[in-house]
Protein backbone atom coordinates (compact mmCIF):
# COMPACT_ATOMS: atom_id res chain seq x y z
CA UNK A 1 0.00 0.00 0.00
CA UNK A 2 2.78 2.48 1.24
CA UNK A 3 4.69 1.48 -2.37
CA UNK A 4 1.53 2.39 -4.23
CA UNK A 5 1.21 5.69 -3.02
CA UNK A 6 4.62 6.71 -3.41
CA UNK A 7 4.09 5.72 -6.96
CA UNK A 8 0.84 8.15 -7.22
CA UNK A 9 2.31 10.84 -5.87
CA UNK A 10 5.36 10.97 -8.74
CA UNK A 11 2.84 10.43 -11.00
CA UNK A 12 1.27 14.04 -9.97
CA UNK A 13 3.89 15.41 -9.32
CA UNK A 14 4.64 14.55 -13.01
CA UNK A 15 1.66 15.73 -14.06
CA UNK A 16 1.59 18.95 -12.02
CA UNK A 17 4.75 20.03 -13.49
CA UNK A 18 3.88 18.90 -17.14
CA UNK A 19 0.89 21.37 -16.07
CA UNK A 20 3.15 23.95 -15.34
CA UNK A 21 5.46 23.58 -18.28
CA UNK A 22 2.25 23.45 -20.55
CA UNK A 23 1.34 27.12 -19.83
CA UNK A 24 4.62 28.54 -19.64
CA UNK A 25 5.36 28.80 -15.59
CA UNK A 26 8.08 26.81 -16.03
CA UNK A 27 10.46 26.60 -18.73
CA UNK A 28 12.49 24.09 -19.63
CA UNK A 29 14.32 25.74 -22.64
CA UNK A 30 17.68 26.23 -22.40
CA UNK A 31 18.26 30.05 -23.65
CA UNK A 32 20.87 30.71 -26.10
CA UNK A 33 22.75 34.08 -26.05
CA UNK A 34 21.90 36.49 -28.68
CA UNK A 35 23.83 36.45 -31.75
CA UNK A 36 25.51 39.80 -32.60
CA UNK A 37 24.20 40.65 -36.47
CA UNK A 38 26.69 41.83 -39.10
CA UNK A 39 26.48 45.19 -40.67
CA UNK A 40 25.19 44.92 -44.33
CA UNK A 41 27.45 46.53 -46.47
CA UNK A 42 26.64 49.34 -49.01
CA UNK A 43 27.19 49.19 -52.73
CA UNK A 44 25.56 52.44 -54.54
CA UNK A 45 26.34 52.00 -58.63
CA UNK A 46 25.31 55.46 -59.95
CA UNK A 47 25.09 56.20 -63.46
CA UNK A 48 24.50 59.37 -65.12
CA UNK A 49 21.43 60.16 -67.59
CA UNK A 50 20.44 56.70 -67.76
CA UNK A 51 16.52 56.97 -68.44
CA UNK A 52 14.33 54.25 -67.22
CA UNK A 53 13.10 52.21 -70.22
CA UNK A 54 17.09 51.65 -71.68
CA UNK A 55 17.47 48.58 -69.89
CA UNK A 56 16.29 44.87 -71.19
CA UNK A 57 14.77 43.97 -68.14
CA UNK A 58 12.24 47.02 -68.71
CA UNK A 59 11.26 45.44 -71.52
CA UNK A 60 13.48 47.00 -73.98
CA UNK A 61 14.37 44.81 -76.97
CA UNK A 62 16.92 46.63 -78.84
CA UNK A 63 19.48 47.37 -75.33
CA UNK A 64 21.83 45.00 -74.91
CA UNK A 65 22.06 44.49 -70.56
CA UNK A 66 22.52 40.79 -69.71
CA UNK A 67 24.10 41.30 -66.35
CA UNK A 68 21.59 43.93 -65.31
CA UNK A 69 18.52 41.72 -66.61
CA UNK A 70 20.06 39.49 -64.34
CA UNK A 71 20.36 41.29 -61.07
CA UNK A 72 16.88 42.35 -61.67
CA UNK A 73 15.44 38.70 -60.93
CA UNK A 74 17.34 38.73 -57.94
CA UNK A 75 16.29 42.42 -56.43
CA UNK A 76 13.39 45.05 -55.92
CA UNK A 77 12.49 46.21 -59.05
CA UNK A 78 11.62 50.11 -58.97
CA UNK A 79 8.99 50.96 -61.42
CA UNK A 80 8.55 54.34 -60.83
CA UNK A 81 12.05 55.90 -59.72
CA UNK A 82 11.40 59.76 -60.00
CA UNK A 83 14.30 62.06 -59.74
CA UNK A 84 13.12 65.16 -57.75
CA UNK A 85 14.75 67.41 -60.09
CA UNK A 86 16.22 66.02 -63.60
CA UNK A 87 20.01 67.62 -63.32
CA UNK A 88 23.10 66.16 -61.93
CA UNK A 89 24.03 68.12 -58.92
CA UNK A 90 20.76 68.71 -57.26
CA UNK A 91 20.06 64.69 -57.73
CA UNK A 92 23.51 63.96 -56.02
CA UNK A 93 22.71 66.81 -53.27
CA UNK A 94 19.53 65.43 -52.22
CA UNK A 95 20.28 61.74 -52.44
CA UNK A 96 23.42 62.39 -49.91
CA UNK A 97 20.83 64.22 -47.82
CA UNK A 98 17.36 63.25 -47.68
CA UNK A 99 16.73 66.39 -48.63
CA UNK A 100 14.72 68.42 -50.72
CA UNK A 101 16.99 71.26 -53.14
CA UNK A 102 15.23 73.86 -51.89
CA UNK A 103 16.46 72.93 -48.54
CA UNK A 104 19.89 72.26 -48.97
CA UNK A 105 20.18 74.99 -51.67
CA UNK A 106 21.60 72.80 -54.16
CA UNK A 107 19.13 73.73 -57.32
CA UNK A 108 21.57 74.62 -60.14
CA UNK A 109 24.41 73.25 -61.06
CA UNK A 110 28.36 73.85 -59.99
CA UNK A 111 26.86 75.43 -56.44
CA UNK A 112 28.32 73.80 -53.43
CA UNK A 113 26.76 71.72 -50.86
CA UNK A 114 26.92 73.20 -47.69
CA UNK A 115 30.37 71.97 -45.44
CA UNK A 116 27.30 71.52 -42.20
CA UNK A 117 25.02 69.08 -44.44
CA UNK A 118 24.81 65.49 -42.60
CA UNK A 119 25.12 63.07 -45.53
CA UNK A 120 25.14 59.55 -46.04
CA UNK A 121 28.86 59.01 -45.81
CA UNK A 122 28.92 60.80 -42.82
CA UNK A 123 25.90 58.76 -41.14
CA UNK A 124 27.73 55.28 -41.72
CA UNK A 125 30.38 56.62 -40.69
CA UNK A 126 29.68 57.51 -37.21
CA UNK A 127 28.16 54.03 -37.14
CA UNK A 128 31.78 52.09 -37.82
CA UNK A 129 32.23 51.93 -41.64
CA UNK A 130 34.41 51.98 -44.10
CA UNK A 131 33.89 54.85 -46.73
CA UNK A 132 34.36 55.26 -50.71
CA UNK A 133 33.65 57.09 -53.58
CA UNK A 134 34.90 56.74 -56.73
CA UNK A 135 34.27 58.72 -60.15
CA UNK A 136 31.85 62.02 -60.86
CA UNK A 137 31.41 64.02 -57.74
CA UNK A 138 29.71 67.14 -59.26
CA UNK A 139 29.19 69.10 -55.63
CA UNK A 140 32.05 71.16 -54.61
CA UNK A 141 30.69 73.58 -56.67
CA UNK A 142 32.60 77.15 -57.98
CA UNK A 143 33.60 80.26 -55.91
CA UNK A 144 31.21 83.11 -56.21
CA UNK A 145 32.05 85.18 -59.69
CA UNK A 146 34.26 82.49 -60.82
CA UNK A 147 33.40 80.65 -64.02
CA UNK A 148 30.74 77.97 -64.20
CA UNK A 149 32.86 75.15 -64.82
CA UNK A 150 36.21 76.19 -63.10
CA UNK A 151 36.25 73.88 -60.27
CA UNK A 152 35.24 71.01 -63.03
CA UNK A 153 39.04 70.22 -63.30
CA UNK A 154 40.39 70.87 -59.46
CA UNK A 155 40.72 68.37 -56.55
CA UNK A 156 37.92 68.47 -53.81
CA UNK A 157 39.44 69.70 -50.58
CA UNK A 158 39.43 66.70 -47.72
CA UNK A 159 36.72 68.91 -45.86
CA UNK A 160 34.60 69.49 -48.95
CA UNK A 161 34.29 65.12 -49.65
CA UNK A 162 31.30 64.84 -46.98
CA UNK A 163 32.20 62.31 -44.84
CA UNK A 164 34.00 59.55 -47.65
CA UNK A 165 37.78 58.71 -46.96
CA UNK A 166 38.65 56.18 -49.73
CA UNK A 167 38.84 59.12 -52.39
CA UNK A 168 39.37 58.49 -56.55
CA UNK A 169 37.51 61.75 -57.76
CA UNK A 170 36.95 64.06 -60.48
CA UNK A 171 34.30 66.87 -60.14
CA UNK A 172 32.79 66.62 -63.26
CA UNK A 173 34.37 64.88 -67.07
CA UNK A 174 32.55 63.98 -70.05
CA UNK A 175 35.60 63.35 -71.45
CA UNK A 176 35.70 59.49 -71.16
CA UNK A 177 38.24 58.33 -73.02
CA UNK A 178 40.89 60.81 -71.25
CA UNK A 179 39.85 61.08 -67.75
CA UNK A 180 42.21 62.04 -64.44
CA UNK A 181 41.01 61.97 -60.93
CA UNK A 182 42.35 63.02 -57.81
CA UNK A 183 42.96 60.66 -54.87
CA UNK A 184 43.22 60.83 -51.09
CA UNK A 185 46.24 63.33 -51.71
CA UNK A 186 44.99 65.69 -54.23
CA UNK A 187 47.86 63.43 -56.51
CA UNK A 188 46.50 63.49 -60.38
CA UNK A 189 45.87 60.36 -61.42
CA UNK A 190 44.64 58.88 -64.72
CA UNK A 191 42.09 56.53 -65.53
CA UNK A 192 43.37 54.08 -68.34
CA UNK A 193 41.29 53.56 -71.58
CA UNK A 194 37.30 54.11 -71.02
CA UNK A 195 37.09 55.39 -67.33
CA UNK A 196 34.29 53.45 -65.79
CA UNK A 197 35.89 50.07 -66.54
CA UNK A 198 39.40 51.17 -64.35
CA UNK A 199 36.81 53.00 -61.74
CA UNK A 200 34.96 49.73 -61.49
CA UNK A 201 37.92 47.65 -61.53
CA UNK A 202 39.16 50.42 -58.13
CA UNK A 203 35.59 49.82 -56.44
CA UNK A 204 36.52 45.97 -56.91
CA UNK A 205 39.82 46.49 -55.04
CA UNK A 206 38.60 48.28 -52.48
CA UNK A 207 35.83 45.44 -51.50
CA UNK A 208 38.18 43.27 -51.21
CA UNK A 209 40.73 44.96 -49.40
CA UNK A 210 37.64 46.09 -46.65
CA UNK A 211 35.27 42.56 -47.18
CA UNK A 212 35.96 41.83 -43.52
CA UNK A 213 34.81 45.58 -41.99
CA UNK A 214 31.11 47.12 -42.38
CA UNK A 215 31.84 49.30 -45.98
CA UNK A 216 29.94 51.66 -47.62
CA UNK A 217 31.15 52.82 -51.71
CA UNK A 218 29.59 54.60 -54.28
CA UNK A 219 30.73 54.11 -57.69
CA UNK A 220 29.82 56.88 -59.96
CA UNK A 221 29.90 56.30 -64.12
CA UNK A 222 30.02 59.70 -66.23
CA UNK A 223 28.25 57.42 -69.00
CA UNK A 224 25.66 57.22 -70.35
CA UNK A 225 25.90 60.98 -70.11
CA UNK A 226 26.70 62.64 -73.65
CA UNK A 227 28.52 62.86 -75.78
CA UNK A 228 26.85 60.04 -76.90
CA UNK A 229 29.26 58.52 -79.79
CA UNK A 230 32.38 58.19 -77.00
CA UNK A 231 31.93 54.40 -76.23
CA UNK A 232 34.30 51.94 -76.80
CA UNK A 233 33.88 50.81 -80.71
CA UNK A 234 33.76 47.14 -79.72
CA UNK A 235 30.42 48.23 -77.95
CA UNK A 236 29.14 50.86 -80.47
CA UNK A 237 29.68 48.01 -83.57
CA UNK A 238 26.71 46.14 -81.26
CA UNK A 239 24.00 48.42 -82.70
CA UNK A 240 22.74 49.33 -86.21
CA UNK A 241 21.27 52.61 -85.92
CA UNK A 242 18.42 51.11 -88.51
CA UNK A 243 17.38 48.78 -86.35
CA UNK A 244 16.27 50.90 -82.83
CA UNK A 245 13.02 51.34 -82.21
CA UNK A 246 11.87 54.61 -81.08
CA UNK A 247 9.31 56.09 -78.91
CA UNK A 248 5.87 57.29 -80.69
CA UNK A 249 6.70 60.87 -79.74
CA UNK A 250 9.82 61.34 -81.30
CA UNK A 251 9.21 63.53 -84.33
CA UNK A 252 9.34 62.67 -88.07
CA UNK A 253 12.19 65.26 -88.91
CA UNK A 254 13.82 63.85 -85.94
CA UNK A 255 14.09 59.90 -86.13
CA UNK A 256 16.94 59.43 -88.76
CA UNK A 257 19.03 61.78 -86.33
CA UNK A 258 17.33 59.80 -83.03
CA UNK A 259 17.97 56.46 -84.07
CA UNK A 260 21.56 57.44 -84.13
CA UNK A 261 21.91 59.14 -81.17
CA UNK A 262 20.01 56.35 -79.13
CA UNK A 263 22.43 53.41 -81.22
CA UNK A 264 25.24 55.12 -79.16
CA UNK A 265 23.71 55.73 -76.08
CA UNK A 266 22.31 52.14 -75.77
CA UNK A 267 26.49 51.56 -76.11
CA UNK A 268 27.55 53.30 -73.61
CA UNK A 269 25.25 51.33 -71.62
CA UNK A 270 25.99 47.57 -72.50
CA UNK A 271 29.81 49.13 -71.65
CA UNK A 272 28.88 49.91 -68.10
CA UNK A 273 26.44 46.57 -68.36
CA UNK A 274 29.63 44.73 -68.36
CA UNK A 275 31.27 46.77 -65.69
CA UNK A 276 28.38 45.54 -63.66
CA UNK A 277 29.10 42.21 -64.27
CA UNK A 278 32.38 42.22 -62.93
CA UNK A 279 31.53 43.52 -60.03
CA UNK A 280 28.47 41.38 -59.28
CA UNK A 281 30.77 38.69 -60.09
CA UNK A 282 33.47 40.09 -57.19
CA UNK A 283 30.95 40.38 -54.97
CA UNK A 284 29.95 36.73 -55.61
CA UNK A 285 33.63 35.43 -55.17
CA UNK A 286 33.68 37.15 -52.42
CA UNK A 287 31.06 35.33 -50.56
CA UNK A 288 29.63 38.95 -49.37
CA UNK A 289 26.47 38.76 -51.83
CA UNK A 290 23.72 38.07 -48.97
CA UNK A 291 24.69 40.90 -46.40
CA UNK A 292 25.26 43.03 -48.72
CA UNK A 293 23.17 45.98 -50.52
CA UNK A 294 23.67 46.28 -53.46
CA UNK A 295 21.81 49.63 -55.16
CA UNK A 296 22.00 50.53 -58.91
CA UNK A 297 20.13 54.07 -60.66
CA UNK A 298 20.91 57.13 -62.27
CA UNK A 299 20.51 60.30 -61.34
CA UNK A 300 17.66 61.21 -64.03
CA UNK A 301 17.14 60.16 -67.84
CA UNK A 302 17.56 61.97 -70.96
CA UNK A 303 14.89 62.96 -73.80
CA UNK A 304 16.38 61.51 -76.71
CA UNK A 305 14.41 63.19 -79.20
CA UNK A 306 11.26 62.60 -77.65
CA UNK A 307 9.23 65.43 -78.31
CA UNK A 308 12.10 66.68 -80.42
CA UNK A 309 14.23 67.55 -78.09
CA UNK A 310 17.24 66.42 -75.75
CA UNK A 311 19.13 65.68 -72.57
CA UNK A 312 16.82 66.56 -68.91
CA UNK A 313 15.64 69.08 -66.89
CA UNK A 314 12.05 68.27 -68.33
CA UNK A 315 8.76 67.08 -66.40
CA UNK A 316 8.17 64.85 -68.44
CA UNK A 317 9.07 60.48 -68.18
CA UNK A 318 11.92 60.21 -69.97
CA UNK A 319 13.84 63.21 -68.05
CA UNK A 320 12.59 62.49 -64.71
CA UNK A 321 12.11 58.01 -64.57
CA UNK A 322 15.17 56.42 -63.67
CA UNK A 323 15.73 52.31 -63.42
CA UNK A 324 16.55 51.35 -60.12
CA UNK A 325 17.32 47.97 -58.80
CA UNK A 326 18.01 47.13 -54.76
CA UNK A 327 19.30 43.53 -53.89
CA UNK A 328 19.77 42.74 -50.57
CA UNK A 329 19.18 39.11 -49.85
CA UNK A 330 19.16 38.88 -46.40
CA UNK A 331 15.91 41.31 -45.88
CA UNK A 332 15.14 41.10 -49.23
CA UNK A 333 14.76 37.56 -50.20
CA UNK A 334 11.43 37.95 -52.20
CA UNK A 335 12.54 39.88 -55.89
CA UNK A 336 9.43 41.79 -56.99
CA UNK A 337 8.41 44.96 -59.03
CA UNK A 338 7.68 48.26 -56.93
CA UNK A 339 5.07 50.48 -58.45
CA UNK A 340 4.74 53.00 -56.06
CA UNK A 341 6.68 55.86 -56.41
CA UNK A 342 9.56 56.48 -54.91
CA UNK A 343 11.32 60.30 -55.22
CA UNK A 344 15.11 61.14 -54.24
CA UNK A 345 15.18 62.35 -50.95
CA UNK A 346 13.69 58.78 -50.03
CA UNK A 347 16.42 56.99 -51.12
CA UNK A 348 18.74 57.38 -48.01
CA UNK A 349 16.26 57.06 -45.42
CA UNK A 350 15.16 54.38 -47.28
CA UNK A 351 19.07 52.88 -47.20
CA UNK A 352 19.44 53.67 -43.78
CA UNK A 353 16.29 51.62 -42.58
CA UNK A 354 17.25 48.79 -44.34
CA UNK A 355 21.04 48.69 -42.81
CA UNK A 356 19.28 48.91 -39.69
CA UNK A 357 20.34 52.85 -39.07
CA UNK A 358 18.05 55.50 -37.28
CA UNK A 359 17.02 58.12 -39.72
CA UNK A 360 18.72 61.44 -38.60
CA UNK A 361 16.10 64.08 -38.40
CA UNK A 362 17.50 66.35 -41.16
CA UNK A 363 16.25 63.74 -43.36
CA UNK A 364 12.79 64.97 -45.37
CA UNK A 365 12.39 61.70 -47.25
CA UNK A 366 10.48 59.14 -46.20
CA UNK A 367 12.13 55.98 -44.94
CA UNK A 368 10.05 52.51 -47.12
CA UNK A 369 12.44 49.86 -46.03
CA UNK A 370 9.47 48.69 -43.70
CA UNK A 371 7.14 47.73 -46.44
CA UNK A 372 9.76 46.67 -48.40
CA UNK A 373 11.31 44.15 -45.95
CA UNK A 374 7.46 42.62 -45.22
CA UNK A 375 6.78 42.03 -48.92
CA UNK A 376 4.69 45.18 -49.79
CA UNK A 377 4.69 48.01 -52.01
CA UNK A 378 5.04 51.61 -51.18
CA UNK A 379 2.19 53.60 -50.82
CA UNK A 380 1.77 57.65 -51.12
CA UNK A 381 0.25 59.90 -53.50
CA UNK A 382 3.19 60.50 -55.73
CA UNK A 383 6.89 62.08 -56.00
CA UNK A 384 7.33 65.38 -56.26
CA UNK A 385 9.19 66.80 -59.22
CA UNK A 386 10.53 70.39 -59.34
CA UNK A 387 12.71 72.91 -61.40
CA UNK A 388 13.25 76.01 -59.04
CA UNK A 389 15.72 77.73 -61.92
CA UNK A 390 16.16 76.60 -65.57
CA UNK A 391 19.94 76.97 -66.88
CA UNK A 392 22.28 75.34 -69.31
CA UNK A 393 20.73 73.51 -71.48
CA UNK A 394 17.18 74.50 -70.76
CA UNK A 395 17.45 78.26 -69.46
CA UNK A 396 14.69 80.64 -69.81
CA UNK A 397 15.85 81.90 -74.04
CA UNK A 398 14.97 78.20 -74.87
CA UNK A 399 11.88 77.59 -73.33
CA UNK A 400 13.06 76.94 -69.61
CA UNK A 401 10.39 77.48 -66.73
CA UNK A 402 9.95 77.01 -63.40
CA UNK A 403 7.61 74.36 -62.54
CA UNK A 404 6.61 72.07 -59.20
CA UNK A 405 4.96 68.72 -60.02
CA UNK A 406 3.71 65.35 -59.23
CA UNK A 407 4.23 61.72 -60.08
CA UNK A 408 1.94 59.39 -58.84
CA UNK A 409 2.19 55.92 -60.60
CA UNK A 410 -0.32 56.70 -62.62
CA UNK A 411 -0.59 60.09 -63.57
CA UNK A 412 1.55 63.55 -64.42
CA UNK A 413 0.62 67.02 -62.96
CA UNK A 414 2.78 70.23 -63.41
CA UNK A 415 1.88 73.44 -62.83
CA UNK A 416 4.38 76.84 -63.59
CA UNK A 417 3.87 80.29 -62.42
CA UNK A 418 1.39 81.03 -65.02
CA UNK A 419 -0.86 77.75 -63.82
CA UNK A 420 -1.33 74.06 -64.30
CA UNK A 421 0.36 73.41 -67.44
CA UNK A 422 0.87 69.60 -67.97
CA UNK A 423 -1.78 66.29 -66.95
CA UNK A 424 -1.06 63.27 -68.22
CA UNK A 425 -2.54 60.07 -67.72
CA UNK A 426 0.44 58.04 -68.26
CA UNK A 427 -1.33 54.55 -68.28
CA UNK A 428 -3.31 55.34 -71.30
CA UNK A 429 -0.82 57.56 -72.84
CA UNK A 430 2.69 56.30 -71.91
CA UNK A 431 4.13 58.82 -74.51
CA UNK A 432 2.36 61.47 -72.81
CA UNK A 433 1.10 63.10 -75.97
CA UNK A 434 -2.57 64.53 -74.81
CA UNK A 435 -2.52 67.03 -72.16
CA UNK A 436 -5.45 66.46 -69.96
CA UNK A 437 -5.37 70.33 -68.10
CA UNK A 438 -7.91 72.30 -68.46
CA UNK A 439 -10.16 69.83 -70.08
CA UNK A 440 -14.01 69.78 -68.59
CA UNK A 441 -14.20 65.84 -68.26
CA UNK A 442 -10.96 65.91 -66.30
CA UNK A 443 -11.75 68.60 -64.07
CA UNK A 444 -12.01 66.09 -60.73
CA UNK A 445 -8.63 64.73 -61.38
CA UNK A 446 -7.03 68.05 -62.08
CA UNK A 447 -8.39 69.19 -58.54
CA UNK A 448 -7.42 65.97 -56.98
CA UNK A 449 -3.52 66.42 -58.23
CA UNK A 450 -3.64 70.09 -57.31
CA UNK A 451 -4.84 68.92 -53.58
CA UNK A 452 -1.54 66.50 -53.78
CA UNK A 453 0.51 69.25 -54.92
CA UNK A 454 -0.66 71.87 -52.48
CA UNK A 455 0.28 69.09 -49.86
CA UNK A 456 3.64 68.27 -51.02
CA UNK A 457 5.02 72.31 -51.47
CA UNK A 458 3.21 72.53 -47.87
CA UNK A 459 5.02 69.69 -45.97
CA UNK A 460 8.12 70.70 -47.54
CA UNK A 461 8.12 74.63 -47.26
CA UNK A 462 7.95 75.17 -50.51
CA UNK A 463 5.84 78.84 -51.36
CA UNK A 464 7.17 78.05 -55.11
CA UNK A 465 8.08 81.48 -56.20
CA UNK A 466 10.24 82.73 -59.32
CA UNK A 467 13.76 82.18 -59.78
CA UNK A 468 15.20 85.31 -58.85
CA UNK A 469 13.94 84.73 -55.27
CA UNK A 470 16.03 81.63 -54.61
CA UNK A 471 19.23 82.84 -56.10
CA UNK A 472 18.83 85.85 -54.37
CA UNK A 473 18.08 83.87 -51.20
CA UNK A 474 21.31 81.86 -51.85
CA UNK A 475 23.13 84.43 -53.26
CA UNK A 476 24.25 82.88 -56.00
CA UNK A 477 25.15 84.38 -59.65
CA UNK A 478 23.00 82.96 -62.98
CA UNK A 479 26.14 81.52 -65.69
CA UNK A 480 26.30 83.35 -68.69
CA UNK A 481 23.52 84.34 -70.35
CA UNK A 482 21.00 81.90 -67.89
CA UNK A 483 18.72 84.74 -66.35
CA UNK A 484 17.69 86.49 -69.50
CA UNK A 485 13.92 85.99 -70.92
CA UNK A 486 11.57 87.57 -72.15
CA UNK A 487 8.01 89.16 -70.95
CA UNK A 488 6.14 86.12 -72.49
CA UNK A 489 8.22 83.16 -72.25
CA UNK A 490 5.94 81.28 -69.45
CA UNK A 491 3.94 80.99 -73.00
CA UNK A 492 6.27 79.33 -74.66
CA UNK A 493 4.96 76.06 -75.89
CA UNK A 494 1.98 76.11 -74.00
Amino acid sequence: MYNRIYKNYYTLLFLVLGVFYLFGFISMKVESPPQKTTPPNVIFVLADQWRSDAVGYAGNKDVITPNLDRLAKESLVFENTVTVMAVCAPWRASFLTGQYPLTNGVFYNDKPLPNEALTLAEIYKEKGYKTGYIGKWHLNGHGRGEHAFSARDKPVPKDRRQGFDYWKVREVTHDYNNSFYFDENDEKQTWEGYDAFPQTDSAISYIRKNKDNPFLIMLSWGPPHNPYHTAPEEYRKLYDPAKIALRQNVPEEFQDSARQIIADYYAHITALDKAMGDLLKAVEEEGLSDNTIIVFTSEHGDMLLSKGVLRKQRPYDESIKVPMLIRYPEKLSKPRNITGPINTPDLLPTLLGLSGIAVPKSVEGEDFSKPLIQGKDISNDGALIMLPVPFHEWQFMNGGREFRGIRSDRYTYVKDLAGPWLLFDNQTDPFQQNNLVGLPQFKDLQGTMEKVLQSMLKKTNDKFLPADYYMTKWNYLYDNKDSLRNENYLQVNR
